[in-house]
């Protein structure tokens, strides 16, 4: 003779044997808030170097084409921004220097935000713009979402090549930083 418990509703109910007997039943209910913030939020990469290649005829301006992919998560009321600073001249000393106008670059399409038109001139003492990301954007997921996953952009550096220079290699560094809010 086995005892056995269902719950009819709100009742419970002890069968012993044939004969149903109420019983007493006790439900307990619990809630838990989840809460989280959903901050803006950013990621970016480039290739580690690109060579400056020169065109077929003499003193024609050395030229590199340069991907940077991002991804992106910005406010309803803030936006964003990529940007770019040369951290470290050419070097060594006796070829180009960005100081002097020189390095220059263009932005193609960005399949997110408005990339920079016309031609920059590349620098070491400030930021220059390469994209403008706008409010409530963000990178995949569709919707309002951009489906791109990453985004892209990319740039085409100019290096003016003067008969000034003296001849040998030179390398010059840049940051590129990205910024949401």
């Amino acid at each position: 003779m086995g005892i056995s418990i269902r719950r009819y509703q709100d009742t419970c109910i002890l069968l012993l044997g044939l004969v149903p007997v109420p019983a007493v039943c006790a439900t307990a209910v619990a809630t838990q808030s989840l809460n989280a913030t959903i901050n803006p939020a950013w990621a970016m990469s480039v290739q580690a170097s690109a060579g400056l290649t020169h065109g077929q005829q003499a003193f024609q301006p050395y030229q590199a084409n340069v991907p940077l992919n991002y991804q992106v998560r910005t406010t309803p009321t803030g936006g964003g921004k990529i940007t770019l600073q040369v951290t470290n001249d050419f070097a060594p000393a006796g070829g180009p220097s960005v100081s002097n106008g020189v390095l220059t670059y263009t932005c193609g399409s960005a399949t997110l935000g408005s990339p920079c038109s016309g031609t920059q001139t590349a620098s070491t003492a400030a930021q220059t713009l390469v994209v403008n990301l706008p409010s409530s954007a963000c990178t995949g997921g569709g919707g309002a979402c951009t489906a791109q996953d990453p985004n892209s952009v990319t740039l085409t550096f100019s290096l003016t090549d003067d008969p000034v220079y003296a001849t040998g290699s030179y390398s010059a560094h840049i940051t590129f930083t990205i910024s949401a809010i």
